[in-house]
């Protein structure tokens, strides 16, 4: 038991400190007072996830155990929707993200740092972006369940659902300020992770 106590510990350290480097309250302050680390914010962000994040990825799969749940029978087809699924919405959403930038590297060579992964730094509202807000996270979320299910994934899973949850929610306090009125229409006119209201639109043309 405490060995699972201290892998949920650690998955929450490592998610606090995650929504932390990406919290307006840290980056504004940090900003004004070093305008120029704007361009270095975003690879630093990302060396300083990957590092921290090895050593709770290694202590989870040392836990790894007899499969609670496996996908047998009939949930053989629902794992593979959900998997298929979730590669559709990270290959639909790398057509509107630009590499470099989701990177870090392209913040590098740029006069000023978005908060977008687009090419121009724009509000892009087309294709899967259509569909949903956040392709990536739904995507993540549906490819962290749709694997064989033991005591240390389902913890796990359930400490990342709640991350992306909350990754969200401060990623989206960061396009509202940037976008304003514009990114508030888009969150008016498409759901976060689950195509809702796209497939309502769908039923009221139909009907």
């Amino acid at each position: 038991m405490t060995q699972y106590i201290l892998l949920i510990i650690l998955w929450i350290a490592w998610c606090a400190l995650h929504s932390a480097l990406v919290s307006l309250s840290l980056i504004e302050p940090l900003l004004k007072r070093f305008p120029d680390a704007s361009r270095y914010y975003r690879i630093v962000y990302n060396v300083v996830s990957l590092v921290t994040l090895l050593p709770v990825l290694l202590y989870t799969f040392y836990l790894r155990g007899t499969p609670t749940f496996s996908w047998q029978g009939p949930w053989r087809f629902l794992q593979m929707a959900m998997t298929v699924s979730a590669l559709v919405f990270f290959v639909a959403g790398a057509r509107h993200y630009h590499l470099f930038q989701f990177l870090g590297l392209r913040q590098l060579k740029a006069e000023k740092a978005c908060s977008v992964l687009t090419d121009d730094c724009s509000l892009d509202t087309s294709g899967v972006l259509s569909l949903v807000r956040h392709p990536w996270y739904t995507g993540g979320i549906l490819i962290i369940w749709a694997r064989p299910l033991d005591a240390s994934a389902i913890l796990t899973n359930l400490v990342l659902t709640g991350y992306f949850l909350v990754g969200t929610l401060l990623e989206e306090r960061k396009l509202t300020a940037q976008f304003g009125q514009e990114y508030a229409d888009y969150q008016q006119r498409v759901s976060m992770f689950v195509p809702l209201k796209w497939m309502a639109r769908r039923m009221r043309k139909k009907g």
